[in-house]
């Protein structure tokens, strides 16, 4: 039995679309997996069964992201905000420091919980000017003896995005990809640990994917809970204890997926035309709609703007919840609106709602 084909405009901001077809396959295999008799909800942990899902999920994202063999990939849970705790307590040894890049609401949590395990302070901030832009690399000020420097690749409430990442050289780089992961391709190797929740581009929410390099990750603490030492997880391929096996099930697929549209670069290519769209609309519309982020740190991911009129937004937004179009809404710290287009959301989901936003502006000029 397929899906019923009648679906959402579903720009949410996380959790996010999911490929129909991985849904489909899911749907197909949720009673019966694979000749088991079970869902792979039902499948130990330890069973074979399973046991090829989890490792052809890592062995998928490992081509798809070229993770070098010298980087341990772990799936955890808790979300990325509980790798704001676990990095600090792992890798935030006595007399150092860590330095910590603001470009939004998600590094300031990060950068908060790292203030009660140790000395942490902002190596470069650009809440002045309300985050509308990523910092040069120039203005980056941290310490060639830091414990390490931490950065937020994507921001999902702002809508920017790192286009390089900064070279810290010996300093241990540290970045929450979380909004991004997947979505271009990244040189691994630049990062000492690179950490994502699923629920954007990977996956549904309740797994937590940890790319970590071998020798940074023998560098950690050990006096520390059993539970939140990395290397408990890599010492036992994330099979410690009974891990999220449904949500791991699920993203094998979507990498699946991703594998079968033509792996990162034809998905980067792919995001590209997608926020074009929506960008090209608001640049077109002679300050009609006003975006967030400034042009050199726009985020492909998330495009954040607002209208120039506070009762047109509020119509706006009433009217394209009409025509179907859901998540628009930005989020409820800042308002405005948010149209977020992870690697699932189709073309044609974007082309209509950027055809959404110029008729609109017609209509209501």
């Amino acid at each position: 039995m397929k899906l019923q084909t009648k679906r959402a405009y579903n720009f949410n901001a996380g959790p996010s679309a999911l490929p129909i077809s991985v849904l489909e396959k899911a749907q197909l295999e949720l009673v019966d997996f694979r000749g088991t008799g079970m869902s792979v909800m039902e499948l130990s942990h330890r069973s074979k069964a399973y046991e090829v899902v989890h490792n052809q999920a890592i062995s998928n994202l490992r081509e798809l992201l070229s993770i070098p063999e010298n980087y341990e990939v772990l799936f955890l849970q808790g979300g990325a905000s509980l790798q704001f705790s676990m990095i600090p307590m792992n890798f935030l040894q006595p007399g150092k420091q860590a330095a910590y890049v603001m470009t939004g609401s998600w590094s300031e949590k990060a950068f908060k919980e790292t203030a009660l395990f140790g000395e942490a302070y902002q190596a470069a901030s650009t809440k002045e000017d309300k985050y509308r832009s990523i910092p040069k690399h120039d203005e980056l000020q941290y310490k060639q003896d830091d414990a390490y420097v931490h950065i937020t690749s994507n921001n999902t409430i702002y809508g920017t995005e790192w286009k390089e990442y900064p070279n810290t050289g010996d300093v241990p780089l540290i970045a929450d990809m979380s909004s991004d992961i997947l979505s271009r391709p990244i040189d691994v190797s630049k990062f000492a640990l690179i950490y994502a929740g699923a629920q954007k581009n990977l996956g549904p929410s309740g797994v937590t994917v940890v790319i970590i390099r071998k020798d940074f990750l023998e560098q950690a603490n050990t006096n520390i809970p059993t539970m939140l030492k990395y290397s408990t997880h890599s010492k036992n391929n994330s099979l410690y204890n009974t891990p999220p096996t449904f949500g791991i099930y699920m993203l094998g697929e979507v990498l699946n997926w991703a594998r079968e549209l033509g792996g990162i670069e034809a998905i980067a290519e792919l995001n590209e035309k997608k926020a074009k769209l929506i960008y090209d609309a608001i640049d077109s519309s002679e300050g009609y709609y006003i975006g967030h982020a400034e042009k050199d740190s726009r985020s492909l991911m998330n495009i954040t703007f607002n209208l120039k009129e506070e009762e047109l937004e509020k119509k706006f937004l009433e009217q394209a919840k009409q025509e179907g179009f859901v998540g628009v809404n930005g989020h409820r710290s800042i308002g405005g609106c948010r149209v977020s287009t992870y690697n699932a959301v189709p073309y044609e989901a974007c082309k209509a709602f950027s055809d959404f936003m110029v008729k609109f502006q017609k209509e209501n000029n």
